[in-house]
């Protein structure tokens, strides 16, 4: 169990590597954003200033949404930054929310990533295949690394729902450090 919960710690530290690379998507955004509001007020061309039209900045607001959401997913779900509905959970033993998180990583977040990761992934290669662009005449091109985001994001889902996985099953057998409890089950177990 050892060998395993040191697994976990890699996959957490590369989860949160991921997460603060792609928090920069987040800083980017705002950035964006200021810039398109400041100069569609102001009546500035962007396009002297940069090579991109108005439309092409608004587009880009939502890929970087998109990059932003899907780099953190995964640590923020080993970081338990989830929604939870603990109406029965909270009253429980910490065994016994062990034993709900087992499963709830092994009967549907790690069957749910993995078929997700096999049709987005054909959905990406389709949309490469396709050359699809922006359905604005003068929106971005090559869609389809935009929607490569979506097997990235549930590649990185579900690493965490691995790492939660043995987390949960060491926690079961009584091999789960104090310390890791609470990126487990939650602060308040």
């Amino acid at each position: 169990m050892g060998q395993l919960l040191a697994l976990t710690r890699i996959i957490d530290a590369i989860l949160g590597f991921i997460a603060r690379t792609g928090a920069i998507a987040g800083l980017l955004l705002v950035l964006v954003v200021v810039f398109d509001v400041v100069t569609r007020k102001m009546g500035v061309n962007k396009e002297a200033l940069f090579g991109f039209n108005s439309t092409q900045f608004q587009e880009s607001e939502y890929w970087l949404h998109t990059f932003l959401f899907t780099m953190v997913i995964g640590y923020a779900y080993t970081q338990q930054a989830h929604v939870r509905i603990d109406l029965f959970r909270d009253h429980l033993r910490t065994k016994a929310k062990h034993f709900i998180e087992f499963l709830g990583c092994l009967l549907f977040l790690i069957p749910f990533s993995s078929i997700m990761i096999y049709y987005n992934t054909r959905y990406v290669i389709a949309s490469f295949y396709e050359g699809e662009v922006s359905a604005s005449v003068i929106g971005l091109t090559h869609i389809w690394l935009h929607k490569a985001m979506l097997p990235v994001m549930f590649v990185l889902l579900l690493l965490a729902a691995l790492s939660q996985f043995i987390k949960a099953l060491a926690g079961l057998t009584g091999n789960l450090p104090e310390h890791m409890t609470a990126n487990t089950l939650g602060e308040d177990q």
